[in-house]
């Protein structure tokens, strides 16, 4: 269904680069979104490299994500359109999928992550609203990624809302998939099941491992 799982590991670790972060203004989002991007990094490796069982490494990976990362906004924005007829059931358990699939995401590859280190670029303004943060993220026996962080100031506080690995954005991408998987399998229940059978195949590839 949803192609990409490297990358999309990786967009599982930009879930858990954040974790309580001072209020900001746009005045100095760019400033406040390098420090932010840059510490709670810090504890992204500090999870990763950890000797805690997957479960709870899992359970500390979804604790940040809920408060680093604009989950139900990047959420409604992949789903696009279909956002708008879904009724409040399918919107309900679409979110819980979403969030789930990016922790698993990332928890299905533990060991793949584990001696990760990364460097922060630079740090500038996109929009108004919006920064973005450069990174070359080193993975051991693999070549550097470079990944850009867009950060925005949601209620004073910054959140990640975009991941862009080597010129790609990960929620432009998904969207696009999701769109396909919804157009093909006939609407949103049709989307639903495919969410949950991609996370049923991760569980289990987590579980051999």
């Amino acid at each position: 269904m949803i192609r990409r799982r490297h990358v999309l590991a990786l967009i599982g670790a930009a879930s858990v680069l954040g974790l309580q972060a001072k209020p900001c203004s746009a005045a100095d989002l760019a400033t406040t979104a390098a420090s932010f991007i840059e510490k709670r990094g810090n504890d992204v490796i500090n999870v990763l490299n950890g000797n805690s069982s997957t479960d709870a490494k899992r359970e500390a990976v979804s604790d940040i994500l809920r408060d680093s990362v604009d989950v139900r906004g990047v959420a409604q924005f992949v789903l696009g359109r279909h956002w708008r007829t879904a009724t409040e059931q399918q919107r309900g358990e679409y979110l819980r999928l979403f969030e789930e699939t990016l922790v698993r995401n990332l928890s299905s590859r533990f060991g793949e992550l584990r001696g990760v280190t990364f460097a922060i670029g630079r740090s500038q303004m996109a929009s108004d609203d919006e920064a973005v943060v450069a990174t070359t993220v080193n993975r051991p026996n693999n070549p550097a990624v470079n990944l850009d962080w867009r950060v925005s100031a949601t209620n004073g506080k910054p959140l990640v809302i975009d991941l862009v690995a080597e010129g790609t954005s990960l929620r432009i991408t998904q969207r696009s998939e999701y769109g396909a998987v919804v157009q093909r399998s006939g609407g949103m229940d049709g989307l639903l099941r495919a969410m949950r059978q991609q996370l049923a195949q991760m569980e289990q590839r987590e579980q051999a491992n």
